[in-house]
């Protein structure tokens, strides 16, 4: 049975997936595996482990070789190709006075090609740019723009839970996130607390959104009127998570309820 490892490029950021073939691998081992832009060097961050052909049938990539002493120099001049190339762009750009934030540089393994990442608010005229960077480097220049919610992905860090951010460790796509997520869950609307490294709000709403809908539907929405045990009230707050709710009962005081209780009290009458 075919078996795959997890492999990282970057010290922070997304496992992916990879045929071992017949390498014996451990967490830690540097290798060469094949990608879509050619051979890459990587870290193994998960050990191999069987396959099963019925639940994944996808084609993998493959490990091509444990990584040499040769692949190391090669890395660490690829590494100072980056950071200088980076600095480089800067300079043209404040040059240029162009509007765009440049926030990342890559190379590819054999150094054959540039990618260079920013952001900005609209299109932006690079091509002065891109002749100043081949005629300094030498090699393919690439300039990607990229929304902001992907330069967090990229450049990763820490949110405010504690733990790496989740575009960067294991999210593949992005989904639509709206303030609507944080009300249903009785969020603070606090755009500090609600929103991530990026700015924008943060992709762990959405992760329980579709519970608390659920569980919401048995409860009467907010300014209904209902009977309880102790008199008429108005459903002021939603307390999903401990099935209960808070009424303002007709005399003025706020109460806490169980909703099992409300049900019983409105079948009841």
């Amino acid at each position: 049975m075919a078996k795959i490892v997890g492999v990282r490029f970057k010290s922070f950021g997304k496992v992916y997936d990879f045929d071992s073939g017949a390498f014996v691998l451990s967490c830690g081992d540097s290798v060469i595996v094949e990608t879509e832009r050619g051979l890459s060097f990587g870290m193994v961050a998960a050990p191999p482990a069987p396959r099963d052909e019925q639940l994944s049938g996808r084609p993998l990539k493959k490990v091509f070789r444990l990584a040499n002493e040769k692949d190391f120099k090669q890395r660490e001049k690829n590494l100072e190709k980056e950071k200088a190339a980076q600095a480089f762009c800067i300079k043209c750009i404040n040059e240029l006075k162009l509007k765009m934030n440049l926030f990342v540089v890559e190379s590819s393994f054999d150094s054959s090609k540039l990618t260079f990442f920013f952001t900005a608010e609209g299109r932006v005229d690079f091509r002065q740019l891109v002749k100043k960077l081949i005629n300094q480097f030498g090699v393919r220049i690439e300039m990607r723009q990229v929304g902001i919610r992907n330069q967090a992905k990229m450049s990763g860090g820490v949110g405010r839970c504690g733990r790496q951010i989740c575009c960067s460790l294991f999210m593949n796509t992005f989904e639509p996130v709206s303030i609507r997520m944080a009300k249903d869950q009785n969020l603070s609307l606090n755009p500090t607390k609600i929103s991530g490294l990026c700015g924008r709000l943060m992709c762990c709403l959405t992760y329980e959104y579709e519970t608390y809908k659920k569980l919401k539907k048995k409860f009467p929405k907010i300014g209904k009127i209902v009977n309880t045990a102790m008199g008429r009230g108005k459903v002021i707050r939603h307390n999903v998570i401990q099935n209960r709710l808070t009424i303002h009962m007709d005399e003025g005081q706020d109460v806490e309820l169980l909703l099992d209780d409300i049900i019983k009290e409105q079948e009841r009458k």
